[in-house]
């Protein structure tokens, strides 16, 4: 099962942030628009991700919510009518939530940086450190950390919840 150790920080001058990853990564910047739907899910967390010029993607994910990194094990599979499936999720399990974002991705090292403009929410950076199978979620955590700080982000800045978590806290407290 894949794994990662993740990070997710609220950030004052994205552009800032972006210059520095495209700086640290060895690969060009990829623009990446997205909207997320998640659905109810009892053990963990279920996404339809569609990705605009690319397939589609259903995204099965568990990951505590805490403060810090996060170790998260996911599942993913391609899907050709993201559409249909979008239905028969939404009639089967109900419709959580929705996130948008413009994602801008760079890869360093084994880490999967990006910079996201989230729709209603703001600029965050997340840090997606791709565990090989014979690392521990601790040495995940030390190279986050280690980025975190090569790229500004300051540890009172750190998420402790998913987008559509953040989301759905702003829409209850309006």
């Amino acid at each position: 099962m894949p794994r990662n150790v993740e990070i997710k920080a609220r950030v004052s001058n994205l552009d800032a942030v972006r210059l520095r990853a495209a700086q640290l990564s060895n690969f060009p910047e990829k623009l990446i628009r997205q909207r997320d739907t998640f659905f109810q899910c009892d053990s963990g967390r279920l996404k339809l991700r569609f990705l605009e010029g690319e397939e589609s993607q259903l995204i099965f994910y568990q990951r505590d919510d805490q403060e810090g990194p996060k170790l998260s094990n996911y599942h993913w599979a391609d899907i050709g009518k993201p559409e249909v499936l979008e239905n028969v999720l939404g009639l089967a399990y109900g419709v959580k939530g929705t996130v948008i974002k413009t994602r801008y991705l760079y890869l360093v090292g084994q880490t999967r940086v990006h910079c996201d403009q989230v729709e209603g929410l703001g600029d965050f950076a997340e840090l997606e450190v791709v565990l090989r199978d014979d690392q521990t979620p601790e040495e995940g955590e030390v190279i986050a950390h280690e980025l975190m700080a090569e790229l500004g982000i300051f540890k009172e800045d750190v998420q402790s919840c998913a987008y559509m978590d953040l989301i759905l806290k702003k829409n209850n407290s309006s």
